[in-house]
């Protein structure tokens, strides 16, 4: 949940990533995003946590079963089964962090175009729907602008 949220990728990407995709001296993650292209992602996950494994899979998520092998399908189901664990109510789905991170980037003043570059959006008009301002944000910037 923590690389999900911490990198904004797509669920998709997050199953794609190897270990050797990780550059532990800058928390950073090559990662194939939609038609093919790459982008940079930067993590705040504990090495500990992503290399305590001892198996020989290359697959930076893997399964907890025997013979271990790339979490592919089930990174949906962990989720929903966590949030139904910790009794949360809220839909829990991978595409809810990545929703999040960008909420979050716009609401602590990142530039609507730094937050495309880091999604990996082709157009604007895709990271704009994030632009939609949120509660209290919302009340903040009209007090302070109006």
């Amino acid at each position: 949940m923590e690389f999900l949220y911490s990198t904004g990728c797509r669920v998709g990407e997050v199953e794609k990533i190897n270990i050797e995709d990780l550059n532990w001296e800058n928390c950073s993650a090559i990662v194939n995003g939609k038609g093919l292209k790459q982008r940079e992602v930067y993590f705040t996950t504990d090495k500990e946590v992503l290399t305590s494994r001892e198996d020989s899979c290359k697959a930076l998520f893997v399964t907890d079963t025997q013979p271990t092998k790339r979490i592919i399908p089930t990174i949906r189901w962990a989720l929903k089964r966590l949030a139904d664990r910790g009794e949360i109510e809220a839909n829990v789905y991978p595409h809810r962090f990545r929703h999040t991170y960008a909420c979050q980037l716009l609401d602590n003043g990142a530039p609507l175009d730094f937050i495309q570059g880091i999604l990996g959006h082709e157009k604007a008009s895709t990271t704009q729907m994030y632009a939609q301002l949120r509660g209290e944000r919302r009340r903040e910037l009209y007090q302070r602008f109006f």
